[in-house]
């Protein structure tokens, strides 16, 4: 990635404090990109913007519930009033709980909805009338695996990032008009706290992701940053509306 490509940018992370969502901040923040770091662990977030401002890039954090529609209103109210501008939105904050659907309660399938699908609903909607004003902007998405395939154990998980490919297509064919590029990223099997939770719950994980993956490896998350500076920046004006594969080739076997 040029250095500097993204210089005068500023973007929003949401969950950017650890794993996809570091990885992406970090490679936006070392193309020169100023870089909210909005998250709900204040002590993670501090470490995180630490990191990040090694890179020579403006960081700060900005703690906020991203499923709540006052929280992330006065998250891009504080963005705008730090920076003067929002350039680009990672909509990356999510959660899972691992359960079969028969066991799975209300109260945790909106929790999983809320989180992964409403929250970036709602950030994208508040953006929205800054990026148009300022004549254009970036959102980027981050969808999954199971964008594409079905699992048995995290079924409000799958429908959220099902969810955010359709989201991503509605939201990038409104704004096409406005300049306003939208995209989704689908990470493959990443090395992060969320997955090695589902190492430790689900039996055989790690060997089965190793046997499909053609890169014969897991994902870091440094492996996401090339695909955020790519998305955020000038270099994809005119791709929008797409859902783009960062798996090591595990969603191209058959």
């Amino acid at each position: 990635m040029a250095d500097g490509e993204l210089k005068g940018r500023v973007a929003v992370v949401t969950g950017g404090n650890g794993g996809i969502g570091f990885g992406m901040a970090r490679g936006l923040a070392a193309a020169g990109a100023a870089v909210v770091v909005s998250g709900r662990n204040a002590e993670k977030s501090r470490g995180a913007v630490a990191e990040l401002a090694k890179l020579g890039a403006p960081a700060v954090a900005i703690e906020a519930d991203v499923a709540d529609e006052a929280a992330v209103n006065a998250l891009v109210r504080a963005t705008v009033d730090r920076f003067g501008r929002l350039d680009i939105l990672v909509n990356n904050a999510g959660m899972n709980i691992r359960k079969p659907v028969h066991e799975l309660t209300l109260a945790e399938w909106r929790q999983v909805l809320d989180t992964n699908l409403t929250s970036a609903f709602l950030t994208s909607r508040a953006v929205y009338p800054i990026m148009k004003k300022n004549g254009g902007g970036k959102i980027i998405n981050i969808g999954s695996m199971m964008s594409i395939f079905g699992t048995s154990f995290a079924p409000a998980y799958a429908a959220s990032k099902g969810g955010i490919v359709q989201l991503t297509k509605a939201t990038a064919s409104a704004w096409a008009r406005d300049n306003i590029q939208v995209n989704a990223v689908l990470p493959g099997w990443i090395d992060t706290e969320l997955t090695t939770n589902a190492r430790r719950e689900v039996q055989g994980l790690h060997e089965r992701v190793l046997a499909r993956t053609p890169a014969a490896r897991w994902g870091v998350p440094d492996d996401l940053s090339g695909i955020a500076v790519f998305l955020g920046g000038p270099a994809s004006d005119f791709v929008t509306g797409t859902a783009i594969p960062v798996d090591g080739g595990y969603s191209i076997q058959g």
